[in-house]
Order: structure tokens, then C-alpha cells, then sequence
């Protein structure tokens, strides 16, 4: 893939996207998003994993609020991925997360991924470029594998904002006492190595695309709705799925 540079990448809204019919066509979407997964599970032929991957106060919580808000408890699931445990790294750094890809019929949702495991641990250099590079090829591999043998389409989302829309996010953290509960100290500390992350986010776009990454603008939490909702109900779409008849 050609490199991407973040840098140039726009973070907001395009010019021609016009606020109030965006939300109005992002409800439509859900809509069709709710009929879709109610197909997705009846039939359940197909898997769908999506992946969302963002720097802190990217926004990560508010799409699996806001996209799948509409969708059937039953059908959906979630996982938000922390740091491994001692068990967990006692194996090799997927065995954790195949645990949670998705059951035919299903949506799995990632909150973080096995991505992190090629990009906090090189930007803190707890692991080296070998083992990066490794790392890479089994996810490439895993994802083959998913894809093929499992018959799961990936949806993989970087949240895309600047460092000064998220400053202005973990400030308020700090101020206004809804948001309180999500601050972390440590948030700040990371932000400091801001730099560190795209260089390593632009190495996984690059090497880890062969599922396609979609790079989605972020600072306005309308236009990242819309389009992530459009991508999936555009993905359920394509899998051309029909409701089972009478059961013989």
C-alpha cells in the first residue's frame, strides 16, 4: 500500500457535508443498519468483526454507543481489550483475541485490538522491530484466516483526530463531572509521545492492509457516525443475504 501520512489528512468534516442532513441521513442509516443485523443473524452465514482503533478520546466509546445503538442486544457483542493479563501473556499475544472473534450471525465489536500489540509496545519499545515484524505477519495471517476459513468480514476504523481536538477532549475530562469518570493521568502522558504513535499507525496501515483500513475524520462525532455507519450497512449490503424459509 502507498504510505499515508496523517499529517495531510483532514481530521474533520468535508466542505460539502452539511450538518443537519448528515445526522438526518446517519438516522436512515441505522434504520437500515437494524434490518440488516436482524438478516445478518436469522440467516447466519456471515460474521462481521469491527475493529476500532483511535488514540485516547478519539472517540472509541461513542461509536459503539451511537452506531449500534439500534441493533439487537443479542445480536452484537463487545469487547474493550486492556492490557493483557499474566495468563494472557503467558500464550502467544492472539490467543487472547481469538477468543472473542465473532459466531456466524454475529458482530463482534473491538474496542482496541490485537493492534495494540504492534503499536503501545513499540512506542514504548517493549518489544523490537524483529518481533514487530513477526507480529505483523501473524496478524496478516489471522486475518486471512478469519476472512477465509470463518467467512467474517473485517471492518477495520482508525478514529482520525488532531492533537489539539484531543487536548480539548481530555481537558474535559478534568471539567465537567459526566466525563469525570473517564479520566485517566495517564492519557496525558501518552498524548506527549503523539508523534511516536502516527509513525507506527502509519507502518500498520502500510504492512497491515491487506483487509483495508478506512481512516475515518473524527473531531466532529457526526461526520464519524455517518460514515462508519455507511460503511457497514454498504458492507451487510454486499453479503446479499436472504431470511432461511420454514425449517424441514
Amino acid at each position: 500500500m502507498k504510505k499515508i501520512s496523517l499529517a495531510k489528512l483532514s481530521t474533520r468534516a468535508p466542505k460539502s457535508f452539511e450538518k443537519q442532513a448528515i445526522k438526518e441521513k446517519t438516522l436512515g442509516l441505522l434504520d437500515e443498519l437494524e434490518t440488516l443485523q436482524n438478516l445478518l443473524h436469522a440467516e447466519s452465514q456471515h460474521a462481521i468483526l469491527v475493529i476500532i482503533q483511535g488514540m485516547d478520546a478519539s472517540g472509541k466509546d461513542g461509536v459503539v454507543r451511537d452506531v449500534f445503538t439500534c441493533v439487537n442486544p443479542m445480536g452484537v457483542q463487545v469487547k474493550s481489550w486492556k492490557a493483557p493479563s499474566a495468563e494472557e501473556l503467558a500464550h502467544d499475544f492472539l490467543w487472547r483475541i481469538h477468543q472473542h472473534t465473532p459466531a456466524k450471525g454475529m458482530i463482534q465489536i473491538h474496542n482496541r485490538s490485537h493492534y495494540e500489540d504492534i503499536l503501545i509496545t513499540r512506542v514504548h519499545q517493549w518489544i523490537d522491530d524483529d518481533t514487530a515484524r513477526k507480529r505483523i505477519r501473524a496478524i496478516n495471517d489471522f486475518e486471512y484466516l478469519l476472512s477465509t476459513a470463518a467467512n467474517t468480514t473485517i471492518l477495520k476504523f482508525y478514529l482520525h483526530i488532531s492533537p489539539e481536538e484531543q487536548q480539548i477532549r481530555l481537558k474535559e475530562r478534568i471539567q465537567q463531572p459526566e466525563k469525570m469518570w473517564k479520566y485517566n493521568e495517564h492519557d496525558f502522558q501518552e498524548a506527549k509521545l503523539w508523534n511516536i504513535y502516527m509513525k507506527y499507525y502509519e507502518e500498520v496501515f502500510e504492512t497491515c492492509n491487506d483487509i483495508p483500513w478506512h481512516i475515518i475524520p473524527s473531531d466532529q462525532n457526526w461526520v464519524k457516525n455517518y460514515l462508519i455507519a455507511s460503511k457497514l450497512v454498504e458492507t451487510l449490503k454486499g453479503l446479499n443475504m436472504k431470511f432461511p424459509g420454514l425449517k424441514k
